[in-house]
């Protein structure tokens, strides 16, 4: 079943005075340019959402709150909430699981300061929107609680001062009642701590509790009890510019994920060093040199670097050149070992030199996450080794859209449904095409697909509680027809492969995975642009692929509800991501510039900023847009005026991209 809402206030003839949409200009030249914008931007036509700025004097329990958006009952917007007079008080937020094998973990070596803890308040702001994309739920993630600046940053670092082992970044806040997170810690002194020694303790005192790597095999031995361990690889490069904000994120990711859990992920920095002339393998001081210049010394332990130049050495022989050719295989027209088009290279390489870990997630310094990082890693991780086989290819080239589909179930029945409709039948296992080459498992009798299957696709079992060797953050969508500007970056398949591809490279890989695109790229010179091979190497030898609908928000007001934004967003082949109408069309990507999660969004800044106290301009007005109108919204006279509802507090989620973060960075 599909649920179509129906659109209000609509006439043929356009927009009607008084409805939710956004009004044109009056003038005959302003009323002209909106036109021509509104052919390009359709988007701009809806009213912004403002529900995401309301502030701790706002919080109602979920049961009480009313979404300004997307809400078939209400038109947005929505105005202001009602306010209590009153600061609620945060409370310790744990999302880890109770067990009784998990040793504590300790910033200090005396074993004095335990891994500190974040905080949470109970209840959401009224009118902040929901997901119109994705869900907190299908994951078990919660949703009825939010945070703000200082219970998520707090414990480490913000709000005090760098020479009291703090970041010197939120003091110039609002900041009533942020005293409450250093309550039970004080405020902890970060200003001589190792990370690498902290999380090397940490995965010595909880050794018992993982697997470990066969000696003759490097393949982990999981034994009964025993979890395997997953490294979290952050893309670094030298030249980034590091901010006390950067700081803070990452001290976050290594509590979080590392300590708090007690060992069960362990975090490194991949750095790219971009001069090839550097001797970064034969010599300890020019590697000394590069990291006091190019990363904070906390982190100096967690860093492995790679080069361009490396890569070369790793993955020799002659490819296939593909900058001789038309340029529609190589748009990028750089080199095939280079970052940009082969990011994964250095990714594989880091997994052949660590067989201790099970999977690894490849992320970003642009990233930020509203909540705790291992509720997040760790609920995606558990839904998608639960999903099923059967049409997970058809289900990865969607977005899940709550308002328009119903319930996962109803989204998978659609799914099943829009496969019928099509005449096609469903991708199961190895994807058999004249330029595939067999991997050395396949060419001794060996599969990728597991016993679960052994009845076929349609067993209810098949692919259940099978661990995802890919899961991905975006739909996995077929890129032939699509227009997506990198679609036939395929090097030395002769004719060009089926392809698959998932936009942004952060994800989470399985070793076999990252070991069977080893060897595609050693033995058959095999490679694609980055965001394309995991997924199509796991397509092509019968993988288990899944994208992961987290929730993603946008700053506008779609309407008709859910079936505009089901329209645009799967607007490709069968009411997909994929093909001709995808929404990774050069031409159609700028509809992902008011969603929280992607490289060319707009809104995630600006949101982001705006949560961490920080007045921005705000140029979503009507007929305003990137390059004209708006205001300058919050900060600090803001959030402490007495009509206020005070400093934001939003739900988790995940923002991208991240350029900047405080005024200073931008000048």
């Amino acid at each position: 079943m599909i649920i179509v809402s129906i659109a209000l206030f609509k006439t043929g003839d356009g927009i009607v005075p008084g409805s939710r949409f956004a009004q044109p200009s009056e003038t005959p030249s302003a009323q002209k340019k909106w036109d021509e914008d509104l052919k390009k931007m359709p988007w701009l036509k809806f009213p912004p959402l403002n529900g995401y700025f309301h502030g701790l004097k706002a919080l109602v329990a979920k049961s009480d709150h009313t979404p300004e958006y997307p809400n078939p009952a209400h038109q947005a917007p929505l105005g202001e909430p009602p306010l209590s007079q009153d600061i609620p008080t945060p409370k310790l937020y744990n999302p880890y699981s109770s067990d009784s094998t998990v040793e504590v973990c300790y910033l200090d070596k005396n074993n004095t300061i335990p891994a500190p803890n974040i905080y949470a308040y109970e209840g959401v702001p009224q009118y902040m929107p929901d997901p119109a994309i994705g869900s907190h739920s299908i994951f078990g993630i919660r949703d009825d609680v939010c945070f703000d600046r200082f219970g998520r940053y707090g414990p480490y670092g913000l709000g005090y001062k760098l020479v009291d082992g703090g970041s010197d970044v939120g003091i110039d806040t609002e900041s009533s009642g942020s005293e409450t997170v250093w309550e039970q810690t004080g405020q902890i002194n970060y200003g001589q701590i190792d990370w690498a020694d902290v999380q090397d303790r940490c995965a010595t005192a909880n050794k018992h509790r993982f697997a470990d790597p066969d000696p003759d095999t490097d393949s982990l031995k999981i034994a009964e009890g025993k979890k395997g361990r997953i490294a979290v690889v952050i893309r670094l490069y030298t030249g980034f510019k590091w901010t006390q904000l950067v700081v803070l994120n990452f001290r976050a990711m290594i509590n979080e994920l590392a300590l708090r859990s007690g060992g069960e992920y362990h975090i490194h920095f991949l750095l790219h060093v971009k001069d090839n002339d550097l001797p970064i393998w034969s010599d300890d001081v020019a590697v000394q040199l590069l990291l006091d210049a190019n990363v904070p010394p906390e982190f100096h332990g967690l860093v492995t670097l790679w080069s361009e130049a490396q890569m070369e050495l790793f993955y020799p022989g002659k490819f296939e050149d593909p900058i001789s050719k038309p340029p529609i295989n190589n748009p990028a027209m750089r080199g095939v070992h280079g970052v940009f088009r082969s990011a994964h290279l250095p990714l594989q390489v880091f997994a052949l030199q660590h067989p201790e870990y099970e999977h690894f997630w490849n992320w970003e310094m642009d990233m930020r996450y509203l909540g705790n990082w291992y509720e997040l890693f760790d609920r995606l991780g558990s839904w998608a080794d639960k999903q099923p086989r059967k049409l997970m290819w058809e289900r990865n080239e969607r977005y899940y859209i709550p308002v328009h589909h119903g319930t996962w179930e109803n989204f998978t029945a659609a799914v099943e449904q829009y496969t019928k409709d099509s005449g096609k039948p469903g991708v199961f296992g190895p994807v058999e095409f004249p330029e595939g080459k067999k991997l050395r498992l396949e060419q001794q009798g060996g599969s990728y697909v597991p016993r679960s299957c052994a009845d076929g696709v349609d067993s209810p079992e098949c692919g259940v509680g099978e661990a995802a060797d890919l899961i991905t953050l975006n739909p996995i969508f077929d890129v032939h027809g699509s227009a997506w500007v990198f679609a036939n970056d395929a090097t030395a398949y002769g004719k060009t492969p089926p392809r698959r591809c998932a936009i942004i490279t952060a994800s989470r890989l399985s070793r076999r995975l990252l070991m069977a695109m080893h060897e595609e790229v050693w033995r058959y010179h095999h490679t694609m642009f980055s965001e394309m091979f995991p997924t199509s190497v796991a397509f092509h030898h019968g993988l288990k692929a899944v994208y992961a609908p987290h929730p993603v928000f946008l700053d506008r007001a779609w309407e008709p509800l859910g079936s505009a934004v089901d329209k645009v967003f799967n607007g490709g082949r069968d009411h997909s991501t994929s093909a001709v109408g995808s929404p990774f069309d050069l031409r159609n990507e700028h509809n992902h510039k008011g969603a929280t999660w992607y490289f060319n969004s707009e809104f995630a800044g600006l949101l982001w900023r705006r949560w961490l106290g920080y007045a921005q301009q705000d140029n979503r007005g009507k007929d305003g847009h990137r390059k004209s109108g708006g205001k300058i919204l919050g900060g600090k006279r803001a959030e402490e005026s007495e009509d206020s509802s005070g400093r934001m507090c939003l739900r988790s989620f995940l923002v991208h991209p991240i350029k900047f973060e405080s005024p200073d960075e931008k000048k």
